[in-house]
């Protein structure tokens, strides 16, 4: 017998009408999904509201972990499977999860991404899988910079087939998020230690070795140079994120010279 009807969706929205209609598409087994909305402006309520299953709760944004962890509270399965808006669930992946069984002692689960430009999943991206399926009462999110992570009492294992990753909003909306994402990246550096125990962190320190490091390492040694332009897309994508975070460290390096 599948487990999956013991599993619920969870998604957070804001202004997300270019997507959410595709990632609900691919969450038709589910019997209840929930999503966590904070006061989208776009037709992003329109849609979840045509659809039946879906529960929408609408919440003002501080934190990520803070909203993750509000969506966690209205979960009424045992299992969790969270999803950002722009996340669409590979046919193989949906295929795995109808013959998933939990493992004793396993508590969460690791789900691989392919990126996708444009909708075409790219061959190699800096995305790393993601424990986005887990057991509801053994986990919780705490903030880390721009994100969040999930934090779960007892093992994880890894699901083989993946999520694909398929952003359709704007590039100015894309400029925007990746803005305020490096600021508080910003505030995550200034409330850690010097030490930089993570070795990216360390990096983007250094301030002019980041944007040029993961330029490389996206169009050469993941191999997005195969992917013809949407490969160049990416990678410009992900230059043009350390670049906002350089400057803002470079703003910061500035003014104290003063």
């Amino acid at each position: 017998m599948s487990y999956i009807s013991n599993i619920t969706p969870l998604i957070l929205t804001y202004n997300e009408a270019p997507n959410i209609a595709r990632s609900l598409t691919a969450l038709d087994w589910a019997a209840r999904i929930v999503v966590i909305d904070s006061f989208s402006t776009d037709e992003t309520l329109d849609i979840l509201r045509a659809h039946p299953r879906v529960e929408v709760f609408q919440r003002a944004f501080d934190t990520h972990g803070q909203q993750w962890n509000y969506g966690l509270a209205q979960v009424q399965t045992p299992w969790v499977l969270s999803l950002d808006a722009d996340y669409v669930l590979s046919p193989a992946l949906l295929a795995e999860l109808a013959a998933w069984q939990p493992e004793a002692g396993i508590m969460g689960y690791y789900l691989p991404f392919k990126y996708c430009v444009f909708g075409k999943p790219l061959r190699g991206t800096i995305l790393p899988p993601r424990q986005a399926l887990f057991a509801r009462a053994h986990a919780r999110y705490v903030d880390d910079g721009h994100t969040q992570i999930l934090v779960v009492d007892g093992q994880s294992g890894q699901f083989k087939h993946p999520i694909h990753h398929d952003d359709r909003k704007s590039l100015s909306r894309w400029l925007w998020a990746q803005d305020r994402y490096a600021q508080l990246e910003l505030a995550k550096f200034a409330a850690s230690d010097q030490r930089f125990s993570r070795f990216n962190d360390w990096v983007r320190k250094q301030i002019v070795l980041a944007p040029f490091v993961v330029f490389f390492y996206c169009l050469i040694l993941k191999g997005g140079i195969l992917d013809g332009w949407r490969g160049w897309y990416y990678a410009f994508q992900r230059m043009l994120a350390e670049l906002l975070l350089a400057l803002h460290l470079l703003e910061g390096k500035v003014k104290s010279e003063k």
